[in-house]
């Protein structure tokens, strides 16, 4: 399994397909195989495609307490600079979008196009997870149950509509068995991300920038996509329509699509 070091974190990565090169972040609690194979297959398609453990998680190494998303940040920075890539497009999901805000902010000219999907960017009108559905995933974490912690993050990052055939939660089940998740690093990420807050910043962004939201996400509402598309110069929003938090699950090849239109669209 191929490791970096990444400035002193010790991070797993894949590379696979051809094309330009497209670096993908995943969010809290995830790991590369979160991506999910329908979506991958797609984006490997069409991009030299990296993914990868953010430290702590997966297949990674231990994670330097405590981070924070800009640390994370930097992380990835280390990667880019490991695999000898100048420039890459970048799509970051979810606490991903928020590294992703992060590493635009501190080092545009690494980026050749943004994409931010279901992310947060802090300030007044920023919202988080509801209280009631914090409290869900809480008491699921601590239960020490793993099936009731899959149903509860099954029911917080997927829609009504997507969660109507219960066959399909066995592959999210499965997914989220498969590689480590220390609690306590989930919970580091919790912390950073209520941390997080760029939206005083953003209007310094001038990389090309996608932004896609689910209009039912219930982990990150809508209104944080709409935010963040209104404060970065000429931003793209798509808003998909019945769709959770976890778009690239439930629509893969239209998430593909729209990402691949706006990265490879004429300059």
């Amino acid at each position: 399994m191929p490791h970096v070091d990444a400035s002193g974190t010790e991070l797993h990565y894949l590379r696979a397909g051809e094309g330009e090169p497209l670096l993908l972040i995943q969010g809290m609690s995830a790991t590369h195989l979160t991506w999910g194979r329908p979506f991958m297959d797609e984006m490997e398609s069409s991009f030299d495609c990296i993914v990868f453990d953010n430290r702590g998680m997966g297949l990674s190494g231990e994670a330097e307490m405590p981070f924070t998303i800009a640390d994370m940040a930097a992380d990835t920075v280390g990667l880019l600079d490991a695999l000898e890539l100048e420039t890459a497009h970048v799509v970051g999901i979810s606490m991903g979008g928020m590294i992703a805000q992060e590493l635009a902010l501190a080092h545009p000219e690494r980026i050749r196009t943004l994409t931010l999907g279901a992310t947060y960017c802090g300030g007044p009108e920023g919202t988080l997870m509801a209280p009631e559905d914090l409290q869900m995933l809480g008491a699921a974490m601590a239960s020490g149950d793993r099936d009731q912690v899959f149903r509860a993050m099954w029911e917080i990052n997927m829609s009504p509509g997507f969660r109507e055939d219960d066959s399909r939660f066995a592959a999210f089940a499965e997914m989220g068995a498969a590689l480590p998740a220390p609690k306590q690093v989930i919970l580091r990420q919790m912390r950073a991300c209520g941390a997080h807050d760029t939206h005083q910043r953003l209007d310094r962004i001038s990389i090309p920038t996608l932004v896609v939201h689910g209009d039912v996400d219930r982990l990150l509402g809508p209104g944080n996509g709409r935010q963040i598309a209104s404060l970065i110069p000429d931003a793209r929003l798509e808003m998909l329509e019945g769709i959770g938090h976890m778009f690239w699950w439930e629509q893969p090849q239209r998430s593909a699509e729209l990402i691949r239109e706006h990265a490879l669209a004429p300059v």
